[in-house]
């Protein structure tokens, strides 16, 4: 059993910074991909970044040059570093892990960019 929790959301101005943690529990690999996806208000869910082997990473091209996220294999843990915040960053933000051809959700966290 893989369960995943989120941590690291809240409340930041525009320009602001954040750091989003994905703690996982079970008997994950390293290599298994690991993702992160947020859902805006009235929005559908949209991937976000995700990275492949624990090493090569790609990203949506809204967040290019100001999210970056990596992860500590030896811990079982995923971040998201998220720079120059906009306000339509604001979102829950999800983890996923692509585990032994299933998917996997944590439960999100809240980012909400405003003045």
């Amino acid at each position: 059993q893989v369960s995943l929790v989120e941590s690291g959301g809240g409340l930041v101005q525009p320009g602001g910074s954040l750091r989003l943690t994905c703690a996982a529990s079970g008997s994950i690999f390293s290599s298994d991909d690991m993702g992160w996806y947020r859902q805006g208000p009235g929005k559908e869910r949209e991937w976000v970044a995700t990275i492949y082997r624990g090493v090569i990473t790609n990203y949506r091209d809204s967040v290019k040059g100001r999210f970056t996220v990596s992860r500590d294999g030896a811990k079982n843990t995923m971040f998201l570093q998220m720079n120059s915040l906009r306000p339509d960053d604001t979102a829950v933000y999800f983890c996923n892990i692509r585990h032994l051809n299933a998917n996997y959700w944590g439960q999100g966290t809240q980012v909400t960019v405003s003045s």
